[in-house]
């Protein structure tokens, strides 16, 4: 059956920095020997110390990483070599990976080199790396399904680096973050680092977080600093979503198109991401006789859906507004029929009562090739269901 989505929300309400994500990941309640056992199997001189501190009146978990080596300059050859060396889950490499890669690229692009000439400065630094290595660790241990975001706070004026004096947010920072929802704030100084931009590019998806959700816990990850009067700290909350949930109408009216051409607009619609589309005959403007196409879309795909419809239609423009949904848990089970594999659709009601249906495809193959009327296989295929499922 349909089980809820695990989703990590990540509130960078103070911006986010690599260290503050692995401290909210310790908060969360997982303990920290994850950690310790992760940097002592790295080939680096390093070491974490974990400890609970205040900012601003709320209580937050502070991770420092240390480390006495002299720091060599590393390019992303030398980094992935590191992180390839090391006993993780494939899912955490990946991230890890995944992270140093967009680092390199980006910095790349802002230099006028190659990836693999990128000379990382900070983030190659021993602390980086643990910051980015652990978060993959972290983040895959809870096993979630979908990480999302919320606006990332940004201060402004110069910050210092290997390249000089920078403007706020520094330019590969702003990179990272582009399709993802900022906040910019008055604070002069620096509150997202490019370690923590690069984290959230690589792992949370690029629609809204869920208006919808059942927190299941929340932590906190210290910043270095300790303002008064603001707590300078990055939230992490594990949560779920029932399925279903929020999802877009997208809507456009066309009374210039020849129907025949309705039928591979609705094909094209449904390749792009509509989870539906229907079409309803209107009686438009001057008395003209048109139709109107109506999708039901993830928020994610809202934009290739929306192509799709622009492209392959005559409208001019499409109206659209979000909705929230309530499906009933569903799977699909396999029924040995006179040779066929028919797949059933199956739903639980919320007083638990079952149904099932058989897959329309499936029966209109297995009538072509038995030579019989399609009512006949799904009556037979009915009265052949276990028993529990009814019709």
């Amino acid at each position: 059956m349909d089980a809820k989505t695990r989703c990590l929300i990540f509130d960078p309400f103070a911006g986010i920095s690599g260290d503050m994500v692995l401290g909210a990941l310790v908060d969360l309640g997982s303990g920290d020997a994850w950690l310790r056992e992760l940097v002592a199997s790295l080939p680096l001189d390093v070491r974490v110390e974990v400890s609970s501190v205040l900012r601003a009146s709320l209580a937050a978990t502070s991770v420092t990483v240390e480390t006495s080596e002299t720091e060599p300059e590393r390019r992303l050859d030398d980094v992935l070599e590191i992180i390839d060396a090391i006993p993780v889950d494939p899912a955490a490499r990946d991230i890890a990976t995944e992270t140093f890669r967009r680092l390199a690229e980006i910095e790349a692009a802002l230099h006028g080199v190659a990836p693999d000439q990128v000379h990382f400065h900070e983030v190659g630094a021993a602390d980086a790396i643990v910051d980015i290595l652990g978060t993959a660790v972290g983040v895959t241990r809870l096993d979630v399904d979908r990480c999302f975001t919320r606006p990332v706070a940004i201060g402004h004026g110069r910050v210092d680096s290997a390249h000089g004096s920078l403007p706020l947010p520094a330019p590969a920072t702003l990179r990272l973050l582009e399709g993802l929802p900022i906040l910019e704030t008055d604070l002069p100084e620096e509150l997202t680092t490019p370690t923590g931009a690069a984290l959230l590019a690589a792992l949370t998806a690029r629609d809204p977080q869920p208006r919808s959700y059942v927190p299941v816990r929340s932590g906190y990850g210290a910043g270095s600093r300790d303002p008064s009067g603001r707590p300078n700290a990055l939230r992490l909350i594990l949560a779920e979503m029932e399925p279903g949930g929020p999802v877009l109408i997208l809507q456009a009216d066309i009374d210039d198109m020849p129907p025949e051409y309705l039928p591979p607009l609705i094909e094209a619609v449904l390749a792009a991401g509509a989870i539906d589309v229907s079409s309803h005959p209107l009686q438009m403007k001057k008395g003209r006789t048109g139709f109107r196409i109506e999708a039901l879309v993830p928020d994610s795909d809202r934009q290739t859906v929306a192509e799709a419809l622009l492209e392959g239609s005559t409208t001019l423009g499409l109206r659209f507004w979000p909705i929230e949904r309530q499906v009933l848990p569903r799977s699909t089970r396999t029924l040995e029929w006179r040779g066929f594999q028919i797949r059933l659709k199956v739903t639980v009601t919320p007083h638990g009562h079952v149904r099932c249906k058989p897959e329309y495809q499936d029966i209109v193959e297995a009538a072509r090739a038995l030579k019989i009327p399609t009512w006949q296989v799904r009556q037979e295929i009915e009265t052949a269901l276990p028993g529990g499922l009814e019709r």
